[in-house]
């Protein structure tokens, strides 16, 4: 049988700690070669073996000279004579970088220097059945080579040219040792694989040579995706793969923050060199603090920084180096300035930039619902300024606020050509519009919605029409131009509450809305007369829908979110196909059909509220829940 033990010699010398042959013809072991081969008498040398790094021809010369000078010949029991002298018993057959062979009267030894861990072995194969001649056996003492005497002792075993010591000092050395203490004190011990010596031998009595093996270590829990829809075991986790996600980060913030916005930044457009750099601002949902009641909510401008590309770690592969550095994610970095902010924020929005220009906008307007009803507006310029460069004077109350919608607090605003749109729970919609001498808010609010206004957006490409989605399960279309203030056109889009919408910039005629009984629904506005039909619906999502946003520049794509913690990516370029049509297993037994359209599946936050795609780095999208802000980039978009 054989046993290794591996010995790691990262960048210093290495003693073969153990290799035995359990057999009556030979045995390796301890840094030592002995043998009991039959006509032959016992022979013994230590070995030393230097790294794979340094001296791979030195160390390989002095292993053939140690094994030279233990191969004492001997005279055989038949008598018979010797082919050559006693010095080319041993002889080198093959050299190369990785692997040297080396021939003691056809007892082959190879040292293998395996570069992917740096590991030496040492493996013998009995002798073979048709040896005519077997070596004598004297009690000389191997020799250095001349190089080797005039090294230093360390210097002579780190090139693999120690002399071999006298066996009765290994004696004593062991007389002072344990059964199982390492005469070495190698770092690494592992136990290793067994093989039979004799498995195999050829009928005509001719032995293969079988290389040590490395040590083999215990498999890795299997691991498979995960989909919604199915549970989790008792002692299951998920995990990333991060082999499908060009980079992904979480970022925390003291308290929850459930709506944000991004802020342009001067950076540049259409950005794909990592790291990344993202600016928001988002608001705060703060919670009690033991003994000192609520806490004070605040506007955070935030810079998300050192947003790395996200390593692809493979488990398999050995030929890593681990103090290498290089391999090791950057952490992201939040750098965050704060306002004061009167109410917890229910959304957030900044004024979008010109889209022509690199400029921040001066001043750089972000509005606020508050949950006390009142819409704050604020200029964050300063708040990037002082955090990108220089310090700059702040204002730490805001340049405007809205009251017309009384104690109503409300989540749908946006930010428009025409103005800021603000809708409240009590159904009303008010248009405010910034004039040379300031903001304006009309008094008359436009009203045909009979519920809640959730969410608001402007038309791409009309600037007088907007949209709006109401718990009153209605999609509506507005024109600020109409008389009485009332919608133009509108259909019932879902079987309850409508959550949000997005309007898509590419083709103005398709919008997207999201219920709160998960369903996801693509619409033709162009259809928008009696009963439409939508020309896409999605029910993948199992809980409501909380945000949905149309890519910035690919018209197909949109990403979704909802309560059941997912973040979701949709093509609409993609074809039905019923017959390809995967399906999972899910509770039950019933099958789930995934839809062909779902691209990607984004996990690992709880209760996701809000998500935003990046304008200035393709396919980067920032998500906020309860728990964390999240940064990612898939291989899908």
């Amino acid at each position: 049988m054989w046993e290794t033990r591996p010995c790691a010699s990262a960048f210093r010398p290495c003693f073969i700690k153990r290799l035995v042959k359990r057999s009556s013809k030979g045995s390796v072991f301890g840094g030592r070669v002995s043998g009991a081969y039959p006509r032959t008498g016992t022979v013994e040398a230590e070995v030393v073996v230097g790294t794979a790094s340094g001296a791979d021809d030195d160390a390989a010369e002095g292993v053939e000279r140690t094994f030279r000078s233990a191969a004492n010949p001997e005279e055989d029991e038949e008598g018979e004579e010797e082919d050559g002298p006693e010095d080319d018993s041993a002889k080198q057959v093959g050299r190369d970088s990785r692997t040297f062979e080396i021939e003691i009267s056809r007892r082959k030894v190879v040292w293998q220097s395996l570069a992917d861990r740096d590991l030496h072995y040492f493996t013998a194969s009995p002798p073979s059945s048709n040896a005519k001649h077997q070596p004598k056996h004297t009690d000389a003492m191997p020799k250095r080579t001349s190089e080797a005497a005039e090294l230093p002792s360390g210097k002579a075993a780190a090139l693999g040219q120690a002399t071999a010591r006298p066996e009765a000092a290994m004696a004593e050395e062991d007389e002072g040792m344990g059964e199982f203490e390492d005469r070495w004190e190698d770092e690494v011990e592992s136990e290793g694989e067994v093989i039979d010596a004799n498995a195999g031998d050829d009928e005509d009595g001719e032995d293969e040579f079988t290389p040590a093996m490395e040590d083999e270590e215990a498999p890795a829990p299997a691991k498979k995706t995960f989909l919604p829809g199915t549970k989790l075991g008792q002692d299951e986790m998920l995990v990333p793969d991060n082999s499908v996600y060009l980079a992904l980060h979480s970022l925390s913030y003291a308290w929850p923050c459930l709506s944000f916005d991004v802020l342009r930044d001067s950076l540049g457009s259409d950005r794909a060199t990592f790291p990344h750099t993202a600016w928001v601002v988002t608001g705060t949902q703060a919670g009690e603090v033991p003994g000192q009641g609520k806490a004070k909510d605040e506007v955070v401008v935030m810079r998300l920084g050192g947003l790395s590309k996200t390593q692809q770690h493979d488990s398999d592969s050995e030929d890593e180096d681990d103090d290498d550095d290089d391999d090791v994610d950057e952490d992201a970095t939040l750098d965050y300035l704060t306002i004061p902010h009167v109410g917890s924020v229910n959304r957030i929005r900044a004024r979008p930039a010109p889209t022509n220009g690199a400029a921040i906008p001066d001043p750089y307007h972000v509005a606020t619902f508050s949950e006390t009803g009142k819409v704050h507006v604020f200029d964050v310029r300063p708040y990037i300024d002082t955090l990108a460069g220089p310090s700059r004077p702040r204002q730490k109350t805001p340049v405007h606020t809205i009251t017309n919608h009384g104690r109503n607090e409300g989540f749908a605003i946006e930010w428009g050509e025409t103005g800021l749109l603000t809708g409240d729970i009590a159904s009303k919609i008010f248009l405010t519009t910034l004039t040379p001498t300031g903001f304006h808010t009309s008094p008359n609010p436009y009203l045909s919605h009979t519920s809640s206004v959730e969410d608001i957006q402007w038309s791409p490409a009309e600037p007088t029409v907007f949209a709006s989605a109401s718990a009153d399960r209605t999609v509506r279309v507005w024109d600020v131009r109409a008389k009485g203030r009332k919608s133009v056109v509108s259909v019932e889009a879902h079987t309850e509450d409508v959550n949000v919408i997005s309007w898509n910039k590419g083709v103005d005629y398709l919008l997207v809305s999201g219920g709160d009984e998960g369903g996801l629904k693509v619409w033709d506005l162009r259809m928008f007369k009696g009963t439409p039909t939508p020309v896409a619906n999605f029910s993948w999502h199992t809980a409501p829908i909380t945000s949905v946003e149309w890519h910035p520049s690919d018209s197909s794509v949109f990403a979704a979110s909802g309560s059941d913690d997912q973040v979701t990516l949709w093509d609409l370029s993609v074809e039905q196909d019923e017959d390809e049509q995967p399906t999972i297993p899910g509770e039950g037994g019933v099958e789930i059909n995934v839809p062909p359209q779902l691209l990607f599946v984004h996990q690992g936050q709880k209760d996701v509220k809000e998500i935003h795609w990046h304008p200035q780095i393709p396919g980067m999208i920032i998500s906020t829940a309860s728990d964390s802000f999240n940064a990612f980039k898939t291989i899908s978009c």
